[in-house]
C-alpha cells in the first residue's frame, strides 16, 4: 500500500495554458494544423548579447554553484536597472534572483501568510497565485475586474477588503495584467499606496510585462515613497528578451525580505544557474535597443489580433493597454451555442475542423470571473494569426460540429447563460 498523497497535492490546480499546449502539440504531431495562441511565449529569438553571453559563459566553465540570492554583479545591475527604467530605489541587496518569476509567489506567501490570513486577488487572475496561496493555508478573497473599467482594481474594493476581512494580509497585484491586458495607472499606484502605506499588508506585485505597456510608460508600487519594504516585485526575462527557456527571474523587494527569501533560495533551488544571469545580465546592459524593438513587433501584432477580433460578429475586446494578450468577451456566442467559453476553446482546438484548429483558452481558467471570455496570446506570426481570424466565424458557424463535441464533453455545456453587461 502506497503513503496517501496530502490533501493539498491532491487539491493541487495547474496553468491550464501549459495543459491545452500539451493538446496542441499531440495534434500537430497526428498531422493537425493548429496555430498555437495559447501559450505566453515569445516567437523572437533570445536578445543577441544573452545569447552571446551564455554562449561564453558554458566556454569558461561558468558551471558551478553560486551565491543563493545571486551573483553579486546581477544583482547590482538588476538594482540598477529597476532604478533607472521604473524609479524603484533599489541597490543590490534588494535582489534576489531565481529560475523565472513564478516561484517568487511561492516565497512571498511563504515571508508573509500564516494559516487564515486573507489575500486580496483579482479576477481573473494568474492561476498559480491561489494554490500558493492555499499552500499556506491562507484564504484567497476574490474581486471582480470589469472591462468597462479597463480591467483595472478599484480602490473600493481594496478599502472593502482592509475593513470586512477578519485578517487581512496581503495583495496581489499584476500589472500589466494576464490574461486581460489592463493597466494600472500612476494614480492607480498612488491611490494604493496612500491605502497601505504604514500597514501590516504584504503586496506581490506582478510584472513580468514591465514593457508591453502601450501607452506610456511601466509604473510599479514600488516606485512609491515608502513601498519599498512592504513589496516584493517579481520581473522575467522570459517576455521583454525573449529568454522564457532559459528560466531567469528576479524580485526587488526590502533588504530584510530580500534576505528571508535567499534562504528559501538556498533550503529549495541551491542557486540559480551563474551561466544563465550572466546572460540576463548581458542584456540589461546591451540589449534594450533590441528589446524595444521587439516590443514594438508585439505592439502591432496586438493591435492585428484585436482589430480583427472586432470585427467578428460575437467579439468584443478593448485595445490592450498592455502585454500580448487578447481577451475578447465571447459571451453572446457562448448563450447562443450552449457552451461554456474554455468548451468553445477547447472546441475551436480539437472539434471545429479535423485538420486544421487555433487553440486559446476560455477565460474561466483565470477565475471564475473569466467566464465568458477568451484569452489569445499574439506569440504566432503575423500570417498565422490572420489564418486563425478567418478560420473563426467558419468555426463557430458549424453548429452541428459544436453540438457533436459537447455531447462528447458534457462538462462544456453551460449550464446558465453568462449575464451580458
Amino acid at each position: 500500500m502506497a503513503p496517501q498523497l496530502s490533501e493539498f497535492a491532491r487539491s493541487l490546480t495547474v496553468e491550464t495554458a501549459f495543459s491545452v499546449l500539451a493538446v496542441a502539440k499531440a495534434l500537430k504531431a497526428a498531422g493537425k494544423d493548429v496555430v498555437e495562441l495559447e501559450i505566453g511565449d515569445s516567437p523572437f529569438d533570445s536578445t543577441s548579447s544573452a545569447k552571446s553571453t551564455g554562449v561564453l559563459a558554458i566556454q569558461e566553465n561558468k558551471s558551478h554553484y553560486c551565491p543563493s540570492p545571486g551573483l553579486p554583479e546581477f544583482r547590482e545591475t538588476a538594482a540598477r536597472f529597476v532604478r533607472e527604467e521604473f524609479a524603484i530605489p533599489a541597490k543590490a541587496e534588494n535582489v534576489v534572483v531565481a529560475p523565472g518569476a513564478k516561484v517568487f509567489e511561492q516565497f512571498f506567501c511563504e515571508a508573509f501568510l500564516n494559516p487564515g490570513d486573507g489575500v486580496l486577488v483579482f479576477s481573473p487572475y494568474f492561476p498559480t497565485y491561489v494554490p500558493n496561496i492555499l499552500r499556506r493555508g491562507a484564504r484567497p478573497v476574490y474581486s471582480s475586474l470589469k472591462q468597462s473599467n479597463g480591467f483595472r482594481p478599484e480602490m473600493s474594493e481594496i478599502e472593502k477588503f482592509l475593513k470586512t476581512d477578519p485578517s487581512p494580509r496581503a495583495i496581489f497585484f499584476n500589472s500589466p495584467h494576464n490574461p486581460t491586458g489592463g493597466v494600472m495607472t500612476e494614480q492607480d499606484m498612488r491611490d494604493v499606496a496612500d491605502l497601505l502605506r504604514g500597514t501590516n499588508i504584504a503586496v506581490f506585485s506582478d510584472e513580468p510585462y514591465c514593457h508591453m505597456v502601450w501607452g506610456g510608460k511601466h509604473v510599479s508600487p514600488l516606485a512609491q515613497p515608502g513601498m519599498l519594504d512592504q513589496c516584493v516585485a517579481a520581473y522575467t526575462f522570459s517576455k521583454s528578451y525573449s529568454m522564457s527557456g532559459w528560466r531567469l527571474g528576479f524580485a526587488v523587494a526590502g533588504a530584510e525580505v530580500a534576505d528571508a527569501i535567499s534562504k528559501m533560495i538556498n533550503t529549495t533551488l541551491s542557486c540559480t544557474p551563474p551561466l544563465v544571469q550572466l546572460a540576463g545580465k548581458a542584456a540589461l546592459e546591451r540589449d534594450s535597443g533590441e528589446r524595444n524593438d521587439q516590443m514594438q513587433l508585439f505592439r502591432r501584432k496586438v493591435e492585428l489580433l484585436t482589430a480583427g477580433l472586432n470585427r467578428l460578429d460575437g467579439f468584443r475586446s478593448l485595445d490592450p493597454a498592455g502585454t500580448f494578450y487578447v481577451f475578447p468577451n465571447v459571451k453572446p456566442i457562448c448563450n447562443r451555442l450552449g457552451i461554456t467559453s474554455h468548451g468553445l476553446a477547447l472546441y475551436l482546438l480539437e472539434g471545429a475542423d479535423d485538420k486544421f484548429g487555433v487553440a486559446c483558452l476560455g477565460g474561466e481558467c483565470f477565475g471564475e470571473a473569466g467566464g465568458g471570455f477568451l484569452r489569445f496570446s499574439c506569440a504566432e506570426p503575423d500570417d498565422r494569426l490572420q489564418q486563425a481570424l478567418a478560420f473563426l466565424p467558419t468555426a463557430i458557424g458549424r453548429e452541428d460540429r459544436v453540438q457533436a463535441y459537447l455531447e462528447k464533453h458534457p462538462k462544456f455545456k453551460l449550464a446558465k447563460p453568462y449575464e451580458i453587461d
